[in-house]
């Protein structure tokens, strides 16, 4: 019987343990990056949010940004219809020049893996809050950055995927390109952004996309804490 408590004790301490969370690693920001590949994304726009993304993390600024704070653990990845969500680089720490190098190389050969869905942002949201709770570390803050050009328009909203994934404090942000109507900046502002700090940022067309990418990467990194703040010619 003693021996019996003893293995239920046991059992009872390793199912705490496993509960338990994690140590929060040396690491500022949990960053997710959902990148835009629906129908309204046309082959030559989708090459111009690929590359925009992988300059705007090799600017210097950005990469001194990313270094400043000690690296952060990002994840990248396409989305359009319910089911086609495709990774384009998969967990990584960036803390040094190299390793940001490669995250932006993989993201600027990822060969596209759909383009003829709709645009099922509720999804795209479940699935950026899967790939956050398989993320190596526990950091500090835990971003979600969602492109897109368009408005929701298959299977449930955004609301519905913040009622049905663990989302949290979790920060969700959006880099929106102007442009299409119904209006994206007005459904991004009321529908999708949410937590702390979260903002919108615009790009007017998709020439535009790593220039606000690259503003809106330098918000993220140095936190919530500045996004309502008038932000200087290099942030802005």
């Amino acid at each position: 019987m003693r021996r019996w408590r003893s293995f239920r004790f046991g059992l009872a301490v390793a199912a705490l343990l496993a509960a338990s969370p994690a140590r929060a690693d040396a690491c500022a920001l949990t960053l997710v990056l959902a990148m835009d590949a629906s129908a309204s994304v046309d082959a030559e726009e989708f090459a111009m949010q690929r590359t925009g993304l992988a300059q705007a993390l090799v600017d210097p600024e950005v990469m001194d940004a990313i270094l400043s704070v000690g690296g952060i653990q990002a994840f990248a990845f396409e989305w359009s219809g319910r089911n086609q969500q495709v990774a384009i680089a998969d967990w990584r720490f960036l803390d040094s020049g190299l390793e940001i190098a490669a995250f932006a190389s993989q993201i600027s050969k990822h060969e596209r893996g759909f383009d003829d869905f709709p645009t099922a942002l509720g999804h795209a949201l479940g699935y950026a809050s899967v790939a956050m709770q398989r993320a190596p570390r526990r950091c500090e803050r835990q971003v979600v950055d969602v492109s897109g050009d368009g408005v929701n328009n298959e299977s449930f909203p955004p609301r519905t995927a913040y009622a049905a994934f663990p989302y949290g404090e979790v920060t969700v942000n959006g880099l929106v390109i102007a442009g299409e109507q119904p209006n994206p900046v007005i459904y991004y502002r009321e529908n999708v952004i949410r937590g702390p700090g979260a903002f919108v940022e615009v790009a007017l067309n998709y020439a535009d996309y790593g220039n606000a990418m690259r503003r809106k990467l330098l918000r993220e990194i140095f936190g919530a804490s500045i996004a309502g703040l008038a932000l200087p010619p290099a942030i802005r």
